[in-house]
């Protein structure tokens, strides 16, 4: 079967950026500390990061590839340097007003429901601050800084759609019943392979923030 026309420029994409980068094997995941652990759940703490976001509609799948190709093209060049950056990623280092730098790609792409709208971020590389970013030049990319925050999260391989995630993220509300561990948003869905990952190596995780 033909693979709809969404997911197959969000494969060439992917791709692209790859070759480019170099970073297949060494993408930069956010950071953070497991506090607890009962495979397949943990209870992680992450530590503050910089979000380049976007606001899509459609289904799972459909605001999944919409999404990634907006901030994709952001990272990959659409956007406007003003000062001089420095990126330990295998990325060249950029001049004051160049235009069209290039951001290092990070995992996972996350994907949270939103008033009947999606919304899909990638974390920035922690070389950068939110002033140290550059500026997307598609006012439709927002970035946004976060602070340290507690998450629970469920992890499974395989493909992905809209009833396994539902299903996986029942699994996880119910962990955290019996942790007692009170929501404080709404579920997110994290993806950190590329599309043409065989399914046992695919990692995919449902994450839900905690308060503290």
């Amino acid at each position: 079967m033909r693979k709809p026309p969404s997911q197959f420029f969000a494969i060439l994409i992917w791709m692209v950026l790859q070759l480019f980068s170099g970073v297949v094997m060494a993408t930069e995941e956010p950071k953070y500390s497991v506090i607890e652990k009962t495979e397949p759940f943990e209870l992680r703490l992450y530590e503050p990061m910089i979000l380049a976001e976007v606001k899509v509609e459609g289904d799972l799948d459909e605001a999944s590839s919409q999404g990634f190709r907006l901030i994709a093209a952001y990272i990959f060049g659409q956007n406007q340097v003003t000062e001089k950056i420095s990126m330990t990623s295998p990325v060249a280092i950029e001049e004051q007003n160049v235009k069209n730098a290039k951001i290092a790609m990070t995992t996972p792409v996350n994907i949270e429901p939103n008033a009947g709208q999606w919304t899909v971020s990638f974390v920035m590389p922690s070389t950068y601050t939110l002033n140290s970013l550059p500026k997307p030049l598609n006012p439709k990319v927002q970035l946004r800084e976060i602070p340290a925050v507690k998450r629970a999260v469920i992890q499974f391989s395989g493909f992905y759609n809209a009833q396994k995630v539902a299903d996986k993220t029942l699994e996880l509300e119910q962990w955290m019943k019996t942790r007692n561990l009170e929501a404080a948003s709404a579920p997110k869905f994290a993806r950190y392979n590329p599309p043409w990952t065989l399914p046992f190596m695919r990692r995919n995780e449902v994450m839900i923030d905690v308060r503290n």
